[in-house]
């Protein structure tokens, strides 16, 4: 967990230094160069402009309707990711029967708990890092996001309900909300995959850091980007009951048999 951790703030680190961050207060435009700007920045803030248009010039339905878009298209990945972890979790035995077959920590039989280790996944058709990719994809997004509202003048200075998009949300419910879905989607997440104790204790403890940080950003950064979190924790809530629906009705139907017992 440790290691997944350092990767991921590592991959925002980097993600924050590819993406051009310095540029931030610069107005974007089609006229916009680079890479960033052109494929990523540009063509967001586009989009929600144009959307935000045929709905009568609403830029808070727009990056709504945008948003819901964006997790259409990720939903093949995304359902991937959650088949994937599924698939991790029932491979859980085997992987423990690997590591009480190779005790030794020497480089030879590590070598060899790793080479049978990867053999499992090959058979299984299982890649462990493919939660990995969910995270790499939406980085540049989200990351887009902030500068499509930040850097397009439209964007940043209309208002959406109670806030100001290109401004953090002044009663702070907007943050509070994302912090909420978070934690609600990343408990339905756990739902059937906390069999393996150390695992448990794992996602346990993303279950709780995963909400407060996204508070901490939403706190500071335009209202717009926590609109954006909100809407598509929603999503994925959605998403993620309608594919583990039979995982939870299981977990549900155990807990109520185990209750009677008592």
């Amino acid at each position: 967990m440790k290691k997944r951790i350092v990767f991921m703030i590592g991959l925002a680190s980097l993600m924050m230094l590819l993406t051009g961050c310095t540029e931030v207060g610069e107005p974007i435009t089609k006229e916009s160069t680079g890479i960033w700007n052109s494929y990523i920045v540009y063509p967001l803030s586009w989009l929600i402009i144009k959307i935000s248009e045929l709905l009568g010039e609403n830029y808070g339905l727009g990056i709504i309707v945008v948003t819901l878009l964006l997790r259409f298209v990720l939903l093949p990945l995304m359902i991937k990711q959650t088949k994937n972890s599924k698939a991790m979790q029932a491979l859980q035995p085997e992987m423990q029967k690997l590591k009480e077959k190779y005790p030794s920590k020497d480089a030879a039989t590590q070598q060899k708990l790793q080479q049978e280790t990867m053999a499992l996944f090959t058979k299984y058709n299982v890649n462990p890092l493919a939660g990995c990719f969910p995270l790499i994809v939406q980085m540049p997004i989200l990351i887009g996001f902030y500068h499509a509202i930040s850097r397009t003048r439209a964007i940043a200075e209309h208002s959406f309900l109670w806030f100001d998009l290109g401004s953090p949300d002044p009663i702070y419910v907007l943050p509070i909300v994302a912090g909420i879905t978070t934690f609600i989607q990343q408990k339905i997440t756990m739902v059937g995959m906390t069999s393996n104790p150390q695992m448990a204790a794992q996602m346990t403890m993303m279950l709780y850091i995963m909400p407060i940080m996204i508070m901490v950003f939403a706190f500071n950064f335009p209202a717009a980007l926590a609109l954006y979190w909100v809407v598509g924790n929603i999503f994925m809530i959605i998403q993620t009951w309608i594919i583990k629906g039979p995982d939870m009705k299981k977990v549900t139907a155990e807990s109520a048999g185990g209750a009677k017992k008592k």
